[in-house]
């Protein structure tokens, strides 16, 4: 009866032949490099690859000491190492311990020619660069129609923008008909006269994303009047229409958020623009009214009417002032007339004849006021207090009279 073998037991087999056999132990492999990827463990897992066929290899991290280099996609190099096999998987692989480079891949090789072609005409200048728009609308993709960058796309721009229009191409991204069918999707966009375009695919090896490194879809992109965002493969998968597009997205994902904008963020800060503008309204409306009402003031207290009403206010001040200065001059003047009367009233001689006093005066009408003005003899005037009287001076007598 036929024995009946498990899988492991197979793999552990043929893992044991592997081991045996003396030529794998320690073998040098030529190849290009791709799929070449970094684990966070330190690991470096890749593939090597030539015209006709390729081989998985890994390098632990306890063997990258001797790697002087980092390795890149296109890179050709001799691989050191021993080829065995997996027993988990039923794969072999070589484990490299060590890598030398070995000149760059014919691919790699025309990357860098045509990278270095298209820079020199200008194509990647900043100056021609497209600004992409703040508020996009109307989102043009154009990749595959099947696969996880159209997912995260829709997903993405939906979830960022729910009211975002997404107009899909379905492009062929990988093989012969790839360039075409891009250059086609990209020339369709345009048609549309979308916003702003994505144009990208998911991860893959450098010959998966090679329709990307074409001149002809370079060409397409540097010549499209809408704005392009690139987004082919990972981060760290640069590809010539990276550096054409208007904007370079590492990710098929960051591409949609670089084209679409946040809606609650742009309703938050719309609301808060609203307020800020309302509260601005409310404070210069409430100065301008202030404002106002002071200048209504100083037009009340400045206009002709009011200054009318103030001058005669003023006049009517003066006048009573100039009254009352003028009544209190007169009665000061009344006052002092008065005194003057009287004091001229002691003095006048008519108020001394009323008393029945008189006074002479000789010939010449000199008033007498001695004897000795006067000899016996001579005739005087006596004035009294109704008339004059005219006598002869019979006797004279001198006296001198007590006060």
């Amino acid at each position: 009866m036929q024995n009946i073998y498990t899988v492991a037991q197979v793999n552990s087999y043929i893992k044991n032949m592997f081991t045996q056999d003396f030529m794998l132990q320690k073998v040098r492999i030529r190849g290009e490099v791709s799929n070449c990827k970094y684990h966070t463990s330190g690991h470096i897992y890749f593939t090597l690859k030539d015209a006709k066929s390729a081989i998985s290899c890994v390098m632990f991290s306890s063997d990258r000491g001797g790697l002087p280099f980092r390795m890149t996609e296109g890179q050709q190099v001799v691989a050191s190492g021993t080829v065995d096999v997996y027993e988990r998987d039923g794969k072999y692989q070589l484990y490299a311990r060590q890598i030398e480079l070995d000149g760059i891949g014919a691919l790699y090789e025309r990357y860098e020619r045509l990278k270095t072609e298209l820079a020199e005409r200008g194509m990647f200048a900043e100056q021609y660069k497209q600004p992409i728009p703040r508020y996009v609308r109307r989102l043009g993709v154009v990749t595959a129609q099947t696969g996880a960058a159209v997912r995260d796309i829709i997903n993405v721009a939906s979830r960022r923008n729910p009211y975002v229009q997404i107009i899909l191409y379905p492009a062929i991204v990988q093989g012969e008909a790839a360039v075409p069918s891009i250059i086609n999707g990209i020339r369709a966009m345009e048609r549309q006269q979308v916003d702003v375009i994505i144009v990208g695919r998911g991860g893959g090896s450098i010959e998966d994303l090679w329709a990307f490194n074409e001149e002809a879809v370079a060409q397409a992109i540097f010549d499209c009047t809408i704005p392009i965002i690139s987004a082919v493969g990972h981060e760290t998968d640069v590809t010539i229409a990276d550096f054409v597009a208007d904007l370079r997205a590492p990710t098929p994902s960051a591409a949609a958020e670089l084209a679409v904008c946040d809606f609650a963020q742009l309703t938050d800060r719309m609301e808060e623009y609203a307020y800020t503008m309302r509260h601005l309204c409310e404070r210069t409306i409430r100065n301008y009214r202030n404002r106002a009402e002071q200048y209504g003031v100083r037009l009340k207290y400045a206009s002709p009417l009011s200054m009318l009403r103030m001058k005669k206010t003023q006049a009517l001040s003066f006048e009573e002032r100039l009254q009352a200065a003028m009544a209190g001059r007169m009665q000061g003047v009344r006052h002092r007339l008065a005194l003057y009367a009287e004091q001229m009233k002691g003095l006048s001689p008519l108020d001394k004849l009323s008393q029945g006093y008189a006074y002479a005066s000789d010939a010449c009408g000199k008033t007498i006021s001695s004897v000795e003005q006067v000899a016996v003899g001579e005739e005087i005037s006596v004035y009294v207090k109704d008339g004059r009287l005219l006598a002869c001076v019979t006797e004279k007598e001198s006296r001198l009279w007590e006060d």
